[in-house]
């Protein structure tokens, strides 16, 4: 296999290392736009070199962000070239251009890195379709939210301090609202529940509560009744229909989720057979997130492309019904207990409190976990 390499920040070095004296997998072409020199593979900074050179069969994304990452991925695919990305963001937007376009051209495209790092997680959920269906997906799938929550549970720190030391370490960006406001998440969630259930889901309407408006009250809330917070995820499908989700979620402290540490990830699925299967691990970082990327190369080689056939589209309903904690607005659900200055609600819909949300923004909520 012969590389261009997209970007070569943080995955991309990483992916470069990695595959270093391989004879089967090469980076022979890489684009950057900074003045960089490496021994054995040409630096261009016109992505055209790349896309023009027959010799590249398979173009390795790792810039980040959509634009220009979709247009120059999407060049690649009609030159020929076999994709491998761990860009969440742009496959979960483009699924339904992207996935069709390789399917009907032959292509090869992989992704496994863009959810979980470092866990293989894309990878498992292939795997477990062969032989069930599965009708549950989710759990902790975002670092930065992980480590905020877990500053502030174990540590005691009020949300701007454990932010601070969360960007202090590397494990937020200065502008964090991608991570907090569950973004991140909804992007992973959204493209885990595609895969596993073999649907394209309409993103729009998938709702997501962040974290941004915790407080050191809420969290010692919390505590006095055992729970622990954590950024849940949730895909789900029951007799044709779906539940897609994200938000604040309050987990007993015996529950694996409310002991995951740190920046790391804890991602589940539910099968026929299998039942409970849990992914542990890394969720970002250079080299965790690469060693994926290249497992993706591995599996080109192998003659395995997208995980599985693009699904027709699909609506969720979000029907289920949850009690609530909720501290700031008017409630206009009934109020079953009282927490200090926020309440818990009687069982609602996730789909009416996410409605409730977004016209009382001041708000924060946690669902109360099962």
């Amino acid at each position: 296999m012969r590389i261009g390499l997209l970007g070569f920040g943080v995955v991309g070095r990483g992916v470069y290392d990695i595959v270093a004296n391989r004879e089967d997998i090469q980076v022979v072409k890489v684009l950057c736009l900074e003045d960089i020199t490496l021994p054995d593979a040409v630096v261009t900074k016109n992505v055209q070199d790349i896309l023009t050179d027959d010799s590249i069969d398979t173009v390795v994304e790792a810039m980040g962000g959509l634009h220009p990452a979709y247009e120059f991925v999407r060049a690649a695919m009609e030159a020929g070239k076999n994709i491998v990305t761990s860009n969440k963001a742009l496959v979960a937007t483009f699924y339904d251009d992207l996935i069709p376009y390789a399917e009907s051209h032959g292509l090869k495209f992989r992704c496994t890195a863009a959810v979980g790092g470092g866990i293989g997680w894309l990878s498992e959920v292939e795997r477990s379709r062969r032989i069930q269906p599965i009708h549950q997906v989710g759990g902790i799938m975002n670092g930065t939210c992980n480590y905020i929550l877990d500053s502030m549970t174990r540590l005691g720190l009020d949300y701007s301090d454990a932010l601070a030391q969360a960007q202090a370490l590397g494990y937020a960006e200065a502008n964090p609202s991608t991570d907090v406001e569950g973004i991140d998440t909804w992007h992973k969630v959204i493209l885990s529940s595609n895969i596993a259930f073999g649907v394209s889901i309409e993103k729009s309407g998938v709702p997501a509560a962040g974290i941004s408006r915790i407080s050191a009250e809420d969290v010692q809330n919390f505590k006095d009744h055992g729970l622990v917070c954590k950024l849940i995820a949730t895909g789900k499908c029951c007799d044709g229909a779906y539940s897609v989700y994200v938000q604040p979620t309050l987990v007993a402290r015996s529950e694996m989720e409310a002991n995951v540490p740190s920046n790391y990830n804890l991602i589940t699925l539910y099968g026929k057979w299998s039942d409970r299967m849990s992914f542990y691990g890394q969720g970002a970082g250079r080299y965790p997130t690469a060693y994926n990327v290249v497992q993706d190369c591995e599996d080109i080689l192998c003659g395995r492309g997208f995980y599985t056939p693009c699904g027709g589209s699909v609506s969720v309903t979000n029907g289920e019904e949850m009690r609530y904690y909720v501290r700031g607005g008017a409630v206009p659900f009934p109020v079953e207990e009282n927490w200090g200055s926020a309440v818990v609600t009687a069982p609602v819909s996730v789909q009416e409190m996410h409605n409730w949300l977004k016209r009382n923004s001041e708000a924060f909520i946690a669902a109360l976990g099962e």
